[in-house]
């Protein structure tokens, strides 16, 4: 297995335009799971609740950035190009981003999202509703290639 700095550098042998700045993260929930959903292609979105990016200072994913992706042991599974970033209100979020997260349809990704969002706002003192906003990400594998 591979840290995320060595993985960064044996996709730098092929794009060496991707200077030094690594990016690595997990899925904050079934972190191998999630991994193995993206490595395998069936996993091509995710989403994250927008107001936890403002709270950590942190900043919005943008097109065409790339990120390891970590395992729950912080090995480096794949790296992904983020391909489009929407931000809307939760209740906007489609059947066709559900089927790309690659866990179910859009009535799970509702029911397991608004759990999830629930819990992580109610931890900063903030509040999930059907109109808080929604960070929507796409993105592709670019190493390794199948």
């Amino acid at each position: 297995m591979m840290k995320s700095d060595q993985m960064w550098q044996a996709y730098k042998i092929l794009n060496q335009t991707i200077g030094d700045k690594i990016d690595a993260w997990a899925f904050g929930v079934e972190a191998d799971y999630l991994a193995e959903l993206v490595l395998m292609g069936q996993k091509t979105a995710t989403s994250s609740a927008f107001d936890l990016y403002a709270v950590g200072n942190e900043p919005l994913p943008k097109e065409n950035e790339l990120s390891v992706i970590l395992d729950s042991k912080e090995n480096a599974i794949c790296i992904i190009e983020t391909t489009k970033v929407e931000v809307i209100p939760f209740k906007e979020v489609s059947e066709n981003h559900a089927y790309k997260e690659g866990e179910g349809d859009l009535t799970y990704w509702r029911d397991l999202h608004e759990d999830l969002f629930s819990k992580w706002l109610h931890e900063v003192g903030l509040h999930f509703s059907q109109e808080s906003l929604v960070v929507l990400e796409e993105f592709r594998v670019v190493y390794p290639r199948n």
